[in-house]
């Protein structure tokens, strides 16, 4: 263990577009005249969860002023670990936060009405191109996916594809057989690899001249799974030919694509990371559709508004945990934690999915940062104790500061427990054994470092490190604040820890291994 930023992430097996009886949609206003949600198809937010986010507010066990002067402030390790990591550069920004896009209700209404008229136009867009070509109706799905705007139209859009894969391809160029066979394999569609055999020369390379038909191939061969051999010959030799077409091209959008290609294939990204820019580039595009281009402008903005808000309420949680004046030695990356969250699930539908898991990577991260720079072993091993029987009163022999965190864990976690319907609250015992194993992990990892106890292995070093890291956990977290969804199957699928999530683990925590060697952060 190591007192640099630990990789934590998680994996979201992204379900249909809220496809319930009860969405986990939360209006982005806290007032009653809030605009109805721009994804229409998303059925309404139960009343019992929207009433709670507009008239109540995250509570975290308010602190009384007793509590908080009888901590140890003459604890000399308190005033030593100050300071580890800079502060935070948010403040109480987004408690005060109004857009000035849609200051007022009406602005929002008016938003959302205006996305639902664009929205009917590019549905019976989706629609007619069944008139068109090929590649035609593959670069506009192709458009809204990379719009962030396909989660308004996931019916037209799985029709579509539906009568494109039928269609096949047999008679169409590279670059639009690259197209369908990437949209095709990310829709789950399964599609061989052999459409592309056909654009194999003598010399073993691909009929592949232009860039933009380099650039699809080299993109499409990404969505391969090991064992297909045409793919990885297709990565090595686009590669080769687009790093030389772009050292004699001149700036340009194409130019700006390749680049961010080799450095991460387009398949690698994060979508809603990259939309701001694709809107830009799409503006210029000769092929611009007006109406697509307004709604994603539109939906962008409406979207923020929907994240704008989420950062209030995370905000105003975080500030009542009091980590900046009582728990010095804490990172305080609230804000960050939530942009990450993002590229989990950014529809707005997610808002109380994004809400909780954002609260549990902040606590997974206090948690580290308490056994990792403040407690001693001994300590250590009491609120490993603390926290496998949930119960704060077994805290008397820890130090007023562990004691004063350790209870602002538990009222968080009874925060997200009444977050959920009666029947989700299932869904903490899931939750609840997984925090387990990580404070047992870390508790270990101390006894470890005491000791000066080395792992014989990789093998060794990886049973304990891949728990620690957090991504099983999160990944369990990841569906607590999902709706119908995420059923009883899923968290006793994700219990077992499978595979998927098991490699993840292992090549998030050996990426974070090497860069905090790298950082001299390792002993």
């Amino acid at each position: 263990m190591h007192s640099g930023s630990t990789v934590m992430t998680t994996f979201s097996s992204k379900p249909p577009q809220c496809s319930s009886r009860r969405s986990c949609h939360v209006h982005i206003g806290a007032a009653a005249a809030s605009p109805p949600p721009l994804i229409r198809r998303c059925p309404s937010v139960s009343w019992r969860w929207l009433e709670q986010r507009r008239h109540t507010r995250l509570q975290c066990g308010q602190s009384s002023p007793q509590q908080i002067s009888n901590l140890d402030e003459d604890d000399s390790r308190l005033s030593q670990n100050a300071g580890i990591f800079h502060p935070s550069i948010w403040g109480d920004f987004f408690l005060g936060y109004s857009n000035p896009a849609a200051a007022s209700s009406q602005q929002q209404t008016q938003m959302a009405e205006r996305a639902d008229k664009l929205k009917e136009q590019v549905a019976e867009m989706i629609a007619s191109s069944t008139f068109r070509g090929q590649h035609e109706r593959l670069h506009l799905i192709d458009t809204l996916e990379r719009l962030c705007l396909d989660h308004l139209f996931e019916e037209d859009i799985s029709a579509a594809l539906s009568q494109i894969e039928a269609a096949g391809v047999s008679d169409c160029d590279i670059g639009t057989v690259a197209l369908w066979f990437c949209l095709l394999r990310k829709h789950r569609y399964r599609v061989s690899p052999d459409v592309f055999a056909r654009f194999k020369n003598e010399e073993g390379g691909f009929l592949a001249d232009n860039p933009e038909d380099l650039l699809s191939l080299y993109n499409a061969a990404y969505m391969g799974v090991h064992g297909e051999t045409i793919l990885d010959e297709a990565i090595l030799f686009t590669r080769r030919r687009l790093e030389t077409a772009l050292s004699n091209m001149e700036e340009s959008l194409l130019a700006h694509e390749i680049k961010s290609a080799l450095e991460i294939p387009s398949p690698r990204r994060v979508r809603i990371y990259e939309s701001k820019h694709y809107i830009s580039a799409y503006e210029k595009d000769a092929t611009v559709h007006e109406t697509v281009l307004q709604l994603a402008k539109l939906n962008s903005n409406i979207m923020q508004l929907h994240h704008q808000h989420d950062l209030e309420i995370i905000t105003r949680w975080w500030k009542g945990l009091h980590v900046e004046s009582k728990l010095p030695f804490a990172r305080d990356r609230v804000v960050e934690c939530y942009l990450w969250i993002l590229g989990v699930y950014y529809e707005p539908c997610y808002s109380r999915s994004r809400i909780i898991l954002t609260m549990v990577i902040a606590i997974v991260t206090l948690l580290d940062d308490i056994y990792d720079s403040y407690a001693t072993p001994e300590e250590c091993e009491i609120l490993t104790k603390c926290i496998e029987s949930w119960d704060a009163k077994a805290a008397h022999d820890l130090p007023e500061c562990i004691k004063f965190a350790l209870g602002k864990v538990l009222d968080s976690f009874q925060n997200i427990e009444n977050m959920l319907h009666q029947d989700e609250k299932y869904r903490m015992s899931y939750l609840k054994y997984f925090t387990e194993d990580l404070v047992r992990g870390f508790s270990r990892e101390v006894k470890m470092l005491e000791k000066g106890y080395i792992p014989k292995s990789v093998e060794e070093h990886l049973q304990v490190s891949m728990r620690t890291g957090g991504c099983p956990i999160l990944s369990c977290a990841s569906f607590v604040g999902m709706n119908d969804i995420a059923t009883k199957d899923c968290f006793d699928w994700i219990s077992h820890v499978p595979n998927m999530v098991q490699a993840l683990a292992r090549v998030l925590r050996l990426l974070d291994d090497l860069q905090s060697y790298e950082m001299g952060l390792w002993y």
